[in-house]
């Protein structure tokens, strides 16, 4: 009896014991929970955390595929635009090439026409030069022929100016005058005129109080201009 009683009171204290450590041991992990509150949190993560840590990282994997495309598709817009750049770049450099080739051609033809326009009125003026070089140089050798005509019809008597023979002669060296004067010849003025060496030619001088200092008072042989160009000067005779 006293021996049941004993293990009675032993398997008493034994629970006793146990339920002492467990307080005990709850306790302690209470005031440790309490002074480290990550490590519940660490826990927790680590335990329950799982299925978030596959969602995060499915949705990551998302995100880096359409990164991806996005950097591929503005990799391929950039390579389009440097590829449209150097397109443009090569055409604009074609097209001032053209240009600048045309300007050369537009100048190069001005400057032919301008020598050829300069050509042309040098030539003009070289055969109108030698037109009236040759003309002149006729017309000089015909004038002694109107002075043999003019000293002719002076010399004749009064009374046969009325002869076939004189009219005649008359007849033809007006229409000799009329074709010079056609052509632009025309006899220079000197009686009564003002000395002027560009037309006339003094060989004398003469006091005369009729006329005044320097003026022409007789004519020894009559003087033409061709197209106001002297083709001879009038010899005269010139009052001091």
């Amino acid at each position: 009896m006293e021996n049941k009683d004993n293990r009675n009171m032993e398997e008493e204290m034994d629970t006793a014991s146990e339920a002492k450590a467990g307080e005990d041991a709850a306790c302690e992990d209470s005031r440790e929970a309490e002074m480290n509150p990550d490590k519940e949190t660490e826990a927790a993560d680590s335990g329950g955390g799982s299925g978030e840590g596959c969602k995060a990282c499915g949705f990551e994997e998302d995100n880096s595929e359409n990164s991806a495309e996005c950097d591929a598709s503005q990799d391929d817009d950039s390579a389009g635009e440097k590829e449209g750049f150097f397109k443009k770049k090569k055409k604009d450099k074609k097209e001032e090439a053209f240009k600048a080739k045309i300007d050369e051609l537009e100048d190069r033809v001005k400057r032919q026409m301008a020598e050829f326009e300069n050509f042309r009125k040098r030539t003009d003026k070289e055969k109108s030069a030698m037109f009236e070089t040759g003309a002149k140089s006729v017309i000089e050798k015909i004038l002694p022929v109107v002075d043999n005509f003019e000293r002719g019809l002076a010399t004749v008597p009064e009374e046969e100016k009325g002869s076939a023979f004189v009219e005649g002669m008359n007849k033809v060296y007006k229409q000799l005058m009329t074709e010079l004067d056609n052509m632009g010849v025309a006899p220079i003025e000197a009686v009564g005129q003002e000395f002027d060496p560009n037309f006339h030619n003094a060989v004398m001088h003469v006091e005369d109080e009729e006329y005044d200092e320097n003026i022409v008072v007789e004519e020894f042989q009559k003087g033409y201009t061709y197209h106001d160009t002297v083709v001879r000067h009038s010899m005269v005779k010139v009052a001091n």
